[in-house]
């Protein structure tokens, strides 16, 4: 954890609203991406698995993404028939879905839990099932740059196709109320509910983005001085005649342009002490929501860290406040 802010001033971060131009024609290049991807889709299969989690019932989840591709993912949710709401999480950067039941604490406070793997990553601190099978020109070690100069060839574009299928899907889930699903995630999942929430339209009813990777992208790749954003700078340091195209493709894909499609009530947190995700990317994606109920949790002495669990306690009484839960 950083031991200082690694940003600017709090009073500054409460103001910042960078002025990022989404490209001309961002609203056709989604539409298209999901239409295809829509088109490609085949139904999901559930599969009961056993194991330790008595108390809970556990399912793996195949679904298609991008391209058609198959993703997987796990069902978490109380045992029984009873419709309930649901919460997806992304999650973050270099993590899988995990173990069969590791993550069960939104299906213990009563709700459908899905969490999505992340295609081509899942083998740095959380295990992950899903490859990428689709390849890029020369990158640098990570995913932030396979692709990265042509949007429609960027690994993001298809992670967050894959995020926002996954929202298509969960409404079409039995025992799931199809007008009470929110997504969550931290840092790259941050982001990746971001892109869900903006991709989706009103199939979201609540976003609850931690600590948001993949915003503010000018910005970011040139202050951070910590992975992931680093693959950036570092890639732009051989491909020295790439930034023009690099930075068109992230504008794409940045959350502080997408969040500009969101109008579902939204709960942000924020670490000011955070050197991987700077302070000054999340008030931006935060200031660009067209949300009317919206809040920011700030940390102050955190890191990339955040709130914790006690931030999760925290968005249980928002959301389950804004579900008819309370």
């Amino acid at each position: 954890m950083a031991q200082t802010f690694t940003d600017m001033p709090l009073e500054l971060l409460r103001e910042y609203r960078p002025a990022l131009t989404a490209p001309d024609d961002l609203d056709a290049f989604w539409d298209e991406t999901l239409a295809e991807a829509r088109d490609a889709a085949r139904p999901a299969v559930l599969t009961p698995v056993d194991g330790p989690l008595r108390a809970l019932s556990v399912q793996d989840l195949t679904f298609t993404g991008f391209g058609g591709d198959a993703i997987r993912g796990w069902v978490v949710r109380p045992h029984g028939d009873e419709v309930l709401p649901a919460v997806v999480e992304f999650i973050g950067y270099g993590g899988g879905r995990g173990l069969a039941g590791e993550k069960h604490q939104w299906a213990s406070a009563g709700y459908v839990h899905v969490i999505m793997d992340t295609r081509g990553q899942g083998s740095t601190w959380s295990v992950g099932e899903t490859p990428d099978p689709h390849g890029s020109a020369a990158a640098f070690p990570g995913v932030m740059t396979r692709g990265i100069l042509d949007p429609r060839e960027y690994y993001y574009r298809r992670l967050y196709t894959d995020a926002a299928r996954l929202v298509d899907v969960v409404r079409t889930l039995p025992g799931v109320d199809p007008t009470r699903v929110a997504v969550t995630g931290g840092s790259q999942g941050g982001g990746l509910a971001i892109a869900a929430a903006a991709l989706s339209g009103d199939a979201v009813a609540a976003v609850m983005p931690d600590v948001p990777f993949l915003c503010d992208f000018p910005n970011a790749i040139v202050r951070t001085p910590s992975a992931p954003f680093t693959e950036i700078t570092r890639f732009l340091a051989v491909h020295r005649d790439a930034a023009e195209d690099a930075l068109r493709t992230l504008s794409y894909v940045d959350g502080a342009i997408l969040a500009r499609r969101i109008h579902a009530p939204a709960l942000f947190s924020v670490g000011l002490m955070d050197d991987v995700v700077l302070p000054s990317g999340v008030f931006a994606a935060f200031h660009a929501l067209s949300s009317t109920d919206a809040a920011l949790e700030e940390y102050t002495y955190n890191g990339h860290e955040g709130g914790g669990y006690r931030h999760w306690l925290r968005q249980v009484a928002w959301l389950d406040a804004r579900f008819g839960l309370a």
